[in-house]
């Protein structure tokens, strides 16, 4: 069991996800349960996966949910994109929040490398495909579809 607190990459899916929700608190009305919803959820998967994965005993398993935050994040960086070009972001802070989601998919890339270093080839075509298989149902059913360990 690792102690999720220490992974870098966790502080900066959290920071992120703290900056989301200051960023989305004036979305018009409307937004609410739309794309303020939206990116909330995808901005706070991030290190919500992470975390779910630092406890798993195998290092295929980490893997699976770092992928997962991998995909989380990407989702993160088209909503605030959309955000911005439909004008509930201002170009500062829609750059503040592009630049977070860099250094965090940064260092979220460097720890998936590491562990699959540690845990070989065979386990990262393991953990992609699974990762894959899982955000196609999540896309699939409209993002209702909940992971249960």
């Amino acid at each position: 069991m690792r102690d999720y607190t220490k992974i870098e990459a966790w502080r900066l899916a959290d920071d992120l996800t703290v900056a989301v929700y200051e960023g989305t608190r004036s979305f018009p009305k409307e937004e609410i349960y739309g794309l303020a919803s939206q990116l909330r959820r995808a901005s706070y998967s991030v290190p919500a996966n992470i975390v779910e994965g630092a406890l798993r005993e195998s290092k295929k398993d980490y893997l699976h949910f770092l992928y997962i935050a991998l995909g989380s994040l990407s989702e993160t960086q088209y909503f605030i994109h959309l955000a911005h070009r439909l004008g509930y972001l201002s170009p500062e802070k829609a750059d503040a929040l592009r630049q977070q989601t860099k250094v965090t998919f940064a260092c979220l890339h460097g720890l998936i490398q590491a562990v699959e270093k540690e845990a070989g080839g065979l386990s990262k075509l393991v953990a992609t495909a699974t990762s894959l298989i899982v955000i196609g149902l999540v896309r699939w059913s409209g993002g209702q579809l909940s992971v249960v360990s």
